[in-house]
């Protein structure tokens, strides 16, 4: 029998591999100074764009006045226990409350997490008997809500229509032997490529398939359609989401998420989910957090409109400049170069300490081998000033990459790593 660690000391996984070169700065980095356009990173000022703040209420006077006073109030206790134990209040149902109007459902029901709540909000909704049919590029947590099911499940091709409908017809006849209904799970938007997912045309399905729709609408919600109500909002099909889920951890800058759908629906789930029954509520400081956030969605238009305005100038001028930005259709930027992780690294180090600009890096397992992804996340705290000299940068280095700069500075690294 082996020594259940063996593993561990063998394999570092894709990504532990490369802990001792990346740890610290690649992986794990320490942002300083209050979340902005500019921080620091190990005593240099950047500009940042991998902040998941769209519309920069994270230092909001108005957002930090009502947290401090919360704070105050309540403690950081507040209640104690779990929802259907004894941790229920009259603020928690008048968030709820609003955030169901907000997004044109019925009811809503406040989650601690987005992660475990997307993750149980999944395992509540089918059992053995069920299908589920799901994106192939969906995030972990949806992945691991899958994982879950003791049914059968399928992927499809991502945001493909002819994958999604053959894969419908597949969990059709299965859960007609068996007895169980379709789930199908989409993103609102895909938060590494920046595509929305295809909600219009998989509501379109709905005519000729029998399945419910859940949608994680994580980078959606508040940067998408006409009121901030997300990717449905935008495609008209808003109505037509069984499961509305988002996260306050995106326009929201804050931690929790929610639930929004038909009230029987909803109150199916909150007595379901064991991730919120078995779980501590959310504390009384984020949730009036919230609702003031909530209510600045709602009456502040500019945030949303600098924000798209933001977004508009950096993906133009990056298109302009002739840079790869995929096929996203939301505020999430990423940009596409080819490479190996140690050039990626050598790129990266470059753009950080000679350029001042800090975005997200991706690599091989998360894209396939030989790319290089820049994901960048535009919010409405950032200036053109900060657009601009961001350009400047990528131009430099993709000249850099290109002219195999970052090959023999990658490779002198590692000679001596060897030697020493």
């Amino acid at each position: 029998m082996k020594d259940l660690f063996s593993k561990i000391y063998r394999d570092k996984g894709p990504l532990g591999k490369w802990a001792d070169q990346a740890e610290g700065y690649f992986v794990f980095p320490k942002l300083e100074g209050q979340i902005s356009n500019r921080m620091k990173f190990q005593g240099r000022d950047v500009i940042t764009w991998s902040i998941n703040d769209y519309l920069g209420l994270a230092n909001h006077p108005e957002v930090r006045k009502v947290d401090a006073e919360a704070a105050e109030k309540y403690g950081s206790a507040y209640p104690m226990g779990a929802r259907m134990m004894s941790g229920h209040t009259d603020l928690h149902e008048r968030l709820q409350n609003e955030l169901a109007d907000f997004v044109q459902k019925e009811s809503a029901y406040v989650l601690n997490f987005g992660y475990q709540g997307i993750l149980s909000t999944i395992d509540a909704l089918v059992g053995k008997d069920d299908v589920i049919v799901y994106d192939v590029d969906a995030h972990a947590c949806i992945i691991d809500g899958v994982r879950l099911h003791l049914g059968k499940r399928f992927t499809y091709k991502h945001n493909d229509m002819d994958s999604i409908e053959l894969n419908l017809a597949r969990a059709e006849k299965i859960a007609e032997q068996t007895g169980g209904g379709v789930l199908l799970i989409s993103e609102g938007v895909f938060g590494m490529r920046g595509e929305q997912g295809k909600l219009k045309e998989i509501v379109e399905l709905k005519k000729k398939y029998n399945f419910r729709l859940l949608v994680d609408d994580a980078h959606g919600f508040g940067t998408l359609g006409k009121t901030g109500a997300g990717a449905g909002e935008e495609q008209g099909v808003q109505n037509d989401i069984d499961v509305y889920f988002a996260t306050f951890a995106k326009s929201m800058a804050s931690t929790g998420a929610f639930i929004a759908g038909d009230q029987e629906v909803i109150d199916y789930l909150k007595y379901n989910l064991r991730s919120q029954m078995f779980a501590k509520s959310l504390q009384m400081t984020l949730v009036e957090g919230a609702l003031k956030r909530l209510e600045m969605l709602k009456t502040m238009p500019e945030l949303k409109n600098k924000l798209w305005e933001n977004v508009r100038a950096l993906q133009g001028g990056l298109k302009e400049r002739g840079f790869d930005i995929g096929t996203t259709t939301s505020c999430v930027t990423p940009v596409y170069l080819k490479g190996s992780i140690p050039e990626a690294m050598a790129l990266v180090k470059d753009l950080r300490e000679n350029h001042g600009i800090f975005c997200s890096i991706v690599v091989y397992p998360v894209i396939p081998k030989g790319l290089i992804l820049l994901r960048m996340i535009p919010t409405a705290t950032h200036t053109q000033e900060d657009i601009d000299e961001t350009l400047i940068a990528f131009s430099a280095i993709r000249e850099r990459l290109e002219n195999g700069t970052y090959k023999k500075l990658s490779a002198a690294i590692a000679k001596q790593q060897e030697q020493s």
